[in-house]
């Protein structure tokens, strides 16, 4: 039985929780550590925190707000969105992180990936793609928080990525995200047959009916869940115990 794992993605402009459609048009929805704090008392199995401009900006805003939180949450913490070099992870995971996710950095320099997990093993270095079609099954992988096309295809991406020692994918679908329309299941599933660790899907969920399909054409590991989670449409539980019901493993 395939155990599915269900994390609230946080994305941050310091010092403030947003979300938006298609990565733009980014609105504040509230103050992070309140969010996290709710999700980790409700069943969360990891958060997936976003700094969405310190790639851009060249700079790192959301330390503290990874070090408060590992006080109180006991869970595994992503964090993603300016780490750019050895001691850029390493400070993120002294503050608490478990895990660190590369995007921007990674399309711009992708040794580093390798250079990560040599330090830091391979559960430690989460690759977080953000793609967008550009034709009848393609899709081109994007940068700077879904800004800035990289010109390579998808799957060369994520066959590259793997041989340098990444150890989860985190797929985000610029095109669904933030639309409610649904996940982008034809994208989700070809990354899902070219990967040999796991996948979690990210971007487009409207309704319990979007994972039931999720889950059914794809192999996914786990679903990152911003919208539905943030204007309380969903509960944790209620997403865990449909999962449930569909006959897959949930931490209840």
């Amino acid at each position: 039985m395939r155990k599915i794992r269900v994390i609230p993605r946080l994305d941050i402009k310091f010092p403030n929780l947003i979300k938006g459609i298609h990565l733009e048009g980014l609105r504040v929805v509230g103050d992070p550590s309140i969010f996290a704090q709710e999700y980790y008392e409700q069943g969360a199995d990891e958060l997936f925190y976003v700094d969405t401009v310190a790639s851009l900006y060249d700079r790192n805003t959301i330390g503290s707000l990874i070090q408060n939180a590992a006080r109180n949450i006991f869970i595994p913490l992503t964090v993603g969105g300016g780490i750019r070099t050895l001691d850029d992870a390493q400070a993120v995971l002294r503050l608490g992180a478990d895990k660190v996710a590369l995007n921007s950095a990674a399309i711009k320099n992708p040794p580093i990936i390798s250079e990560l997990a040599q330090n830091f093993g391979n559960q430690c270095v989460v690759l977080n793609i953000e793609a967008k079609k550009t034709s009848s099954n393609n899709w081109e992988v994007y940068y700077y928080n879904g800004r800035e096309r990289s010109g390579i295809d998808i799957m060369q991406w994520v066959e590259n990525i793997q041989k340098r020692g990444a150890g989860e994918i985190i797929i985000t679908s610029i095109d669904n995200e933030g639309t409610q329309k649904g996940f982008d299941l034809p994208l989700i599933k070809k990354v899902c047959e070219n990967s040999n660790v796991p996948v979690i899907a990210s971007g487009g969920m409207g309704n319990l009916s979007h994972i039931k399909d999720l889950l059914l054409e794809t192999t996914v590991d786990g679903i990152a869940i911003a919208h539905n989670f943030h204007y309380k449409k969903q509960t944790i539980s209620s997403v865990k115990n449909f999962i449930g019901n569909l006959g897959f493993e949930v931490r209840l």
